[in-house]
């Protein structure tokens, strides 16, 4: 019987700390009201908006190297490239062709996830079902971010620009055989895309308009169109409803309980969210993993690096039971539950 198992798993964060006070020199809010609302301390961004560089294709590079590295493993190993992420280096072609190229690996497929905060979740259940088929051994799934270059740092926009930090997670997901060997027990996936408009960003698409839009008409394109506009009690709502229904899901398809949980890392979309969770199932703090209040939000990276970290911290080892679950734009949620 094939496993898909977590061989390796790295992250990597642009070095420049943007502070709650940072922010406040530039829209009217405080660390006391940030704090209050998101528990989010400090968030990193690029320190450059605009640098091409430092891209969202190259911070997953950066990332793969680690979890390449932890795995025991070179580029030419990868048969198989899973990239989720909402903000490309290209609007097309997507991130994952990019990252091929920069690994160096052979002409592997590549395989770009746009759905956002449950990004990750997503591209890992892609990631389980090529290795549990035995089409692929060895698949580099990762989740990157960078969103400091798109959001609105005004008054208007400070509702959704205090949240979001840049940042990438990798993930060698590998066959094996091995009977001790760590496995990917369960995973579910939902969607309820009437509430689309609740947390997206409108501008450029078929629907709202392109490129010629903005160059023959630019002043009739609104700030609301072009940055990330978010109901954020209605996604609350939503997120606190969900959250509880994709982790029982998961446990019961694996004949499993929350008392058997080892580690609950939730995506890190808002501190209060996971605070609810963690106290509607009675979970000991030792038993969740936070990470938002150095990084914010970082969408579909924010799963991959808490649990890279918790994994580096001690809190998780090998045999340990694991959930990661996630909810986000679109609406999408989803969970992984696994033996690490």
């Amino acid at each position: 019987m094939i496993k898909s198992t977590i061989k390796g798993i790295g992250f990597y964060v642009p070095d420049n700390v943007v502070t709650n006070d940072d922010l406040a020199k530039l829209m009217t809010t405080n660390d006391e009201w940030i704090t209050e609302r998101t528990g989010i301390k400090e968030r990193r961004h690029r320190k450059n908006r605009n640098d091409s560089q430092e891209t969202t294709a190259y911070l997953g590079f950066k990332a793969s190297e680690k979890a390449l590295e932890k795995a025991g493993l070179k580029a030419k190993d990868i048969d198989y490239i899973v990239f989720a992420t909402l903000s490309p280096d290209y609007y097309f072609p997507g991130c994952g062709v990019l990252l091929q190229d920069m690994l160096g690996c052979d002409t592997i497929g590549a395989l770009d996830v746009r759905n956002q905060c449950s990004g990750f979740v997503y591209a890992m259940s892609v990631a389980n079902a090529f290795i549990k088929s035995g089409t692929y051994k060895n698949i580099l799934v990762v989740g990157a971010e960078i969103h400091s270059f798109g959001l609105d740092f005004s008054d208007e926009g400070r509702g959704v620009s205090v949240i979001f930090g840049d940042g990438a997670g990798a993930v060698v997901l590998s066959a094996s055989e091995d009977a001790n060997a760590g496995d990917i027990l369960a995973m579910n996936m939902h969607s309820e895309g009437k509430y689309a408009d609740e947390l997206c960003t409108q501008f450029p698409g078929s629907k709202y308009g392109w490129s010629d839009r903005m160059r023959k008409e630019p002043e009739n394109v609104t700030d609301k169109e072009v940055y990330p506009i978010m109901n954020g009690n209605f996604v609350f709502k939503h997120a606190v409803t969900r959250f509880p229904e994709t982790m029982l899901e998961a446990l019961n398809k694996a004949g499993k309980t929350i008392e058997d949980l080892d580690m609950f890392i939730p995506h890190q979309a808002n501190l209060r969210i996971a605070q609810f969770v963690q106290q509607k199932f009675g979970l000991p703090d030792e038993k969740i993993h936070n990470n938002i209040q150095k990084y914010g939000n970082t969408t579909a990276a924010s799963i991959p690096i808490a649990l890279s970290e918790a994994i580096e911290l001690g809190k998780i080892k090998r045999g340990d039971l694991v959930l990661l679950s996630a909810f986000g734009s679109g609406f999408t949620w989803g969970s992984i539950l696994f033996e690490y």
